[in-house]
């Protein structure tokens, strides 16, 4: 599955995208804790997200995307076979 940032520049935009995308339920709120239990838990993630033109979101909210990074590097530590990655 590929999902394009391209118009992403907020961290609200960012889940906002993600909970469409990925069909998070309507409790889901925009924070990085709620998006890790909700691909760990809450989801049947496919098994490989690509995340596309993701450079403004970086460069607009480069605390975010480390955050993001990180959650990353997590997820495919704690469900191989499964990735997230940026493309």
């Amino acid at each position: 599955m590929t999902i394009d940032l391209a118009t992403i520049d907020t961290k609200a935009a960012f889940h906002l995208k993600m909970k469409r995308e990925l069909h998070f339920p309507d409790w889901y709120g925009p924070s990085w804790d709620a998006f890790w239990d909700a691909i760990i838990a809450v989801v049947e993630m496919p098994d490989c997200v690509v995340l596309t033109n993701w450079e403004a979101f970086a460069q607009a909210c480069p605390h975010d995307m480390q955050i993001l990074r990180q959650i990353i590097a997590d997820y495919q530590q704690e469900l191989p076979g499964k990735s997230i990655t940026l493309g």
